[in-house]
């Protein structure tokens, strides 16, 4: 079947990122921006020049069903990121995460159904695992919702799952580990602590230190997509994406203030705390599934890999331009 690809969530920082390589490599591309009244396309309008211009830019709402039909119709290939993804604003409106990340997921579904789709990749999130109960965490550690945002992920999963074990509709689902890079919203720990030593602060306002994450470059995560999105064997599948290299949040800090060459104390920011028994403490990808099934090879794994994608994402976010875009302040 011929026509674009939907990327719903386009105008998001994992979002634009796959738009741009999707254009990059030849893709006619369908890309959802969020309906913004002052008529802004979120980071679609930062593309390079050329890109911006080559996509079908459509503005909508994926909690509308009819907005849905109408986006999937004509549409080859479907990649579904669009979100709430703020952790601790779930806390306070968790019926908006019911809306979105649930009722918009099954919005699309239904859609889809009508259209003969080569593939539907669903994103998912190593949030929906909560604490890692072994390490490294393959696709059949239990899953354990620990946030509002967590419990409507691992929701709007099993819809996905179970339209292609009812439906036949051919769905993969994605488990992207924490991903970073350039356009990361300021909620994220790496950009608070760029933006914040950018800025002159040596004393840092951040969260919990002790919990693991495996960090991912943005690059790594898009190459992830596009392996699925174009590999048969990952049909029915859910498939983490991640590095296998777990870092807790105080070696991270210490590791940016180096390539940043500041000597930074840090200061505990109560609005950043989750709940005690809501903390993740540990997360850490086994992504042998994914390696097996696809192409895909994160080009930024282990310390290097890290190390290499923190300075990319440090140029970024320290372009003073890039900076200015960044809020002064935590941010859900």
């Amino acid at each position: 079947m011929s026509g674009p690809i939907l990327v719903t969530g386009a105008d998001g920082f994992i979002g634009s990122h796959l738009v741009e390589a999707l254009v990059a490599r030849g893709e006619a591309v369908r890309a959802l921006a969020l309906y913004d009244p002052r008529g802004g396309h979120g980071w679609l309008d930062h593309l390079p020049p050329g890109a911006r211009e080559a996509i079908e830019l459509r503005r909508g709402d994926i909690r509308d069903p009819q907005a849905c039909r109408d986006l999937v119709r004509g549409c080859s290939r479907v990649l579904h990121l669009a979100a709430l993804i703020g952790i601790p604003y779930s806390y306070q409106a968790p019926d908006s995460y019911l809306e979105t990340n649930l009722r918009g997921t099954l919005n699309l579904l239904q859609a889809a159904r009508d259209t003969a789709l080569e593939v539907f990749v669903h994103t998912s999130t190593s949030e929906v695992y909560g604490s890692a109960r072994k390490v490294p965490m393959d696709e059949n550690h239990p899953l354990q919702a620990q946030s509002p945002y967590a419990a409507t992920k691992i929701g709007a999963d099993q819809l996905a799952l179970s339209f292609q074990r009812s439906f036949g509709l051919p769905v993969a689902v994605i488990r992207p580990f924490n991903t970073y890079g350039p356009r990361q919203s300021a909620r994220a720990v790496i950009p608070t602590v760029i933006a914040q030593i950018a800025r002159g602060a040596r004393r840092l306002r951040l969260g919990a230190l002790h919990p693991t994450r495996d960090f991912n470059y943005v690059a790594d995560t898009v190459a992830g997509f596009l392996a699925v999105m174009d590999s048969p064997t990952a049909l029915g599948e859910v498939l983490n994406l991640g590095s296998g290299n777990e870092t807790s949040v105080g070696e991270l800090v210490t590791l940016i203030a180096r390539l940043m060459d500041a000597e930074v104390e840090i200061e505990t920011d109560a609005e950043r705390l989750r709940p005690e028994a809501s903390e993740v403490d540990r997360l850490c990808a086994d992504a042998g599934k994914v390696r097996r099934l696809t192409a895909w090879r994160p080009a930024y794994a282990g310390r290097d890999g890290l190390r290499r994608g923190l300075a990319e994402t440090i140029a970024w976010f320290t372009d003073p331009a890039n900076l200015r875009a960044v809020p002064d302040g935590y941010q859900v």
